[in-house]
């Protein structure tokens, strides 16, 4: 919990109208949290990536030593350290024997460093190159990776799996390729196999990928191979045992459940109707951990994780009782188990697990600043009927401040939060910027609409050919759901999103007339120029959203917003970062020039530096105090800071 429960008498509480409240939450506070992923062990020790907005949003790796108990930086503010492999990221670092490798984001160069000296490169200087995965093998002094080769001559990206030497700075040797995309190199403990995943297109990760094993000689190259798939299924993170098996996490029964492959046979840990992965938008994610007898794992059930442990040998499950309610990049360490945990009240933070006491403690949180429980909106669960009959998912976050109640009878206006990917999900965990504006009166409702995962590969595949309509009425349906009970004001509908987000959120304003105004952050405007200029990771995403292209060239224009201006008729802003690559900007000036044309009230607003997704401290800021300025001057509300 973040402070203690304050008490005070209701008749000494402020009388004034959803959405005008003053809140200690403000936007430099909520723009200043920690962002946490890739946890790591190493003998004793315990790493993570940390991303400072207050540090123009670099990654540093960062150490808890348990003999020592004490955090501290390993890399410095030379390097940031990251991977633009898949433009997404992940799996920019691993640590063997205290020496720490890592792909430094300013130069894309793998570095190596130990005992605090100064890292040197392995890989030479061709930006081309971009490196993620990394596994490490002593034995044969090498380092194994994927490699994504950007070739703009031939307007190619070639993606594989390469063995680079630690002595001497190369490229590295290619010894898995062919494929569009490979994914999770991993050595098994005595470093004689590896492991991978691999998929081509029209597919994403999670709609069909192929899980592979090959011997590796002593020269770093792949001997026999054997193909452990072997169906449409999607599989997500091989981790080999110490006595040679090979887990990894396959949708097969149609839920991401664990799987074990041992003796030339396949089984199932431990079927559920739960999900024990997730979408594969980063590399190097962990759902699971393996131990000596047990493996240790996250879940997510009806949008809430639970951390568990199974019985290697009975396969029997075991959930462990715990604070948390989204729980991932868990990873193993003796009789402990480290990971990155959330509840609705608890800061994202870096826990470790005593799995013999099953003590917890908490080795960094992403913010510390000391707020009251009393202005703390927690979330509930919320099911609601949508179209075709269907169920559809959400969190819903009531007004909460001690200081104010509002006039008799009126209710708070409604904020319809749209997630990103958009095959993704939002948790019940901790946001500051969602507190930011409950705590100032307003609603908020964190749409998991069908499409997002956490419910199954059949809720996965409801966006399939209808992105652009199931979105959009789910996101109204569960508004109009709350606003049935009570519980919001129909007529002060409001909507934000960001990325695929973005795209859902300028298509209902443009295809309904529910909504108030909106905020746009970077955000698809036009499906058939984005799939022509994005990246290559998602260059063909859109065939199974929309369909294949020009073959459905009607349906593509039918569900762009851009080709629809004319519809918008609400005030709206638009967020964009001049580098990002995923979503161009010319995705949110295209709609920009489409309602300045009609005189129509836009606001756009572009920082420099800030690629998809914003990690600069001032530019967050920036970007809520004005859109919170937006809500207000739509609304009639007055703001007090």
């Amino acid at each position: 919990m973040i402070g203690l429960v304050g008490k005070q008498d209701v008749l000494t509480r402020k009388i004034a109208s959803f959405g005008s409240w003053k809140s200690p939450i403000t936007a430099s506070m909520a723009s200043r949290t920690l962002e946490f992923s890739e946890v790591n062990v190493d003998k004793e020790t315990i790493y993570w990536s940390e991303m400072r907005p207050e540090n123009l949003g670099r990654r540093t790796v960062v150490a808890y030593r348990q003999d020592e108990r004490k955090v501290e930086d390993v890399t410095s503010n030379e390097f940031d350290v990251g991977t633009r492999v898949h433009e997404y990221g992940g799996g920019s670092y691993t640590v063997v024997d205290g020496e720490l490798f890592f792909s430094n984001f300013n130069d894309l160069k793998i570095y190596r460093l130990k005992d605090y000296s100064e890292p040197k490169p392995i890989t030479s200087n061709k930006p081309r190159f971009r490196y993620g995965d990394l596994a490490v093998s002593r034995r044969l002094n090498r380092l194994f990776c994927v490699r994504e080769e950007h070739r703009p001559r031939q307007r190619r990206v070639v993606n594989s799996i390469v063995a680079i030497s630690l002595d001497k700075p190369d490229q590295g040797t290619v010894i898995a390729s062919g494929n569009d995309f490979y994914l999770s190199p991993k050595l098994s403990p005595d470093e004689s196999k590896l492991a991978w995943v691999t998929w081509n297109f029209p597919n994403m990760p999670w709609d069909e990928t192929e899980l592979w094993t090959a011997e590796v000689s002593d020269d770093g190259s792949l001997g026999r191979r054997v193909k452990i798939s072997s169906g449409a299924e999607s599989i997500l993170q091989p981790e080999w045992a110490a006595d040679g098996a090979l887990y990894f996490v396959s949708d097969r029964t149609g839920w991401w459940n664990i799987f074990r492959f041992h003796g030339g046979r396949i089984e199932c840990m431990h079927h559920m109707n739960a999900e024990f992965g997730e979408p594969q938008w980063r590399l190097g994610l962990s759902t699971y951990a393996l131990g000596a007898h047990h493996l240790i794992c996250s879940y997510i059930r009806d949008g809430i994780y639970k951390l568990a442990i199974i019985d290697m040998k009975s396969k029997k499950l075991s959930t462990l009782k715990n604070p948390f309610t989204e729980i991932s990049c868990l990873r193993a360490c003796g009789d402990n188990v480290a990971f990155r945990a959330s509840s609705p009240s608890t800061p994202t933070s870096i826990v470790r697990l005593n799995l013999a006491t099953l003590e917890w403690s908490t080795l960094r949180k992403s913010n510390t600043v000391p707020l009251e429980s009393s202005y703390l909106s927690l979330p509930e669960q919320i099911e609601f009927p949508t179209q075709r009959g269907r169920t559809g998912y959400a969190f819903y976050y009531a007004p909460r401040n001690k200081d104010f109640h509002p006039p008799r009878g009126e209710k708070p206006p409604l904020i319809v939060k749209v997630h990103g990917g958009p095959t993704h999900a939002t948790t019940a965990s901790f946001d500051l910027q969602t507190q930011f504006f409950t705590s100032r009166g307003f609603a908020v409702l964190d749409v998991n609409y069908g499409g997002s995962t956490g419910y199954g590969r059949k809720y996965r595949e409801r966006l399939n050919h209808m992105w652009g309509v199931v979105d959009v009425k789910d996101c109204l349906n569960g508004a109009k759901f709350i606003c049935g009970r009570g519980r919001a004001d129909r007529k002060r509908l409001l909507i934000r999103g960001g990325s695929a987000g973005g795209f859902t959120t300028l298509a209902s304003l443009a295809f309904t007339k529910s909504y108030r105004a909106g905020a746009c952050y970077y955000g698809i405007s036009d499906l058939r120029t984005w799939a022509r200029d994005t990246h290559k990771f998602e260059s063909h995403y859109l065939n199974k959203m929309i369909g294949p292209y020009p073959a459905e060239r009607e349906l593509y224009l039918k569900r762009s917003p851009a080709r629809f201006t004319r519809r918008i008729s609400v005030p709206l802003i638009i967020f964009q970062g001049l580098d990002d690559k995923v979503v161009p900007p010319s995705q949110s000036r295209i709609v920009v020039d489409g309602l300045r044309k009609r005189k129509l009230a836009v606001r756009y607003v572009e920082f420099r530096g800030e690629g998809h997704g914003f990690h600069i401290a001032e530019h967050i800021e920036s970007a809520l105090r004005s859109e919170i300025t937006l809500y207000a001057e739509t609304l009639g509300l007055r703001l007090e800071e």
